[in-house]
């Protein structure tokens, strides 16, 4: 399955693969917004996607193997991206239990007969960024960050980005960023286009 078709960017050879992976299922999430503001500063510099992972079952060693088609599109979306860039909210101080479900999966190899197999996380280029209340997302980032160095993703030398939500977004469900918000984004956007 393709999921970066040749339309989805100008230059097929050039252009770097950037997959989103929003860690909140809300339709009005914090989260989506700020990737949406990033998508858009990115713009024609790499092409992004955001497949729908919402499907993407429980993991369960018993139906590891033969491999599930959710599982195996999870991995294959992954493995076709240059990179992945994943926007978090912050849950009791630490990521949602969805996006722990996915990295789970990730970190597991597909070949049963080869347990040491890379799998589609390790090396893979991966940044971090969150928005959350008064303490900026930094319990997320800091378990999060923890957990993708330990499956061997590659934080590329990129420091993730955590952010205050605006007090009125708590009521109308609309992000507003600073200026200076703004600012940490388009950094954070410009130290990892390079690296990748």
């Amino acid at each position: 399955m393709t999921i970066f078709a040749p339309a989805d960017y100008i230059n097929q050879d050039q252009m770097k693969r950037i997959l989103f992976i929003i860690a909140s299922l809300r339709k009005a999430s914090f989260n989506r917004q700020v990737s949406e503001f990033v998508k858009d500063y990115i713009g024609d510099r790499a092409a992004v996607s955001e497949p729908d992972l919402s499907d993407v079952p429980f993991v369960n060693q018993d139906a590891e193997y033969p491999v599930l088609p959710a599982v195996d599109r999870l991995r294959q979306v992954v493995a076709q991206a240059d990179a992945v860039w994943i926007f978090s909210p912050e849950y009791n101080f630490s990521y949602p239990g969805y996006l722990k479900n996915m990295l789970d999966w990730l970190s597991r190899t597909s070949n049963p007969k080869d347990p040491q197999s890379t799998t589609a996380i390790a090396g893979k280029k991966v940044t971090v960024t969150g928005i959350g209340g008064k303490f900026a997302t930094k319990g997320m980032i800091d378990k999060l960050t923890d957990l993708l160095t330990f499956i061997k993703a590659d934080l590329a030398g990129v420091p993730p980005v955590g952010l205050s939500v605006n007090a009125e977004a708590w009521a109308t469900n609309k992000v507003t960023l600073s200026e200076v918000q703004k600012e940490k984004l388009q950094a954070q956007a410009n130290a990892f286009l390079k690296v990748i």
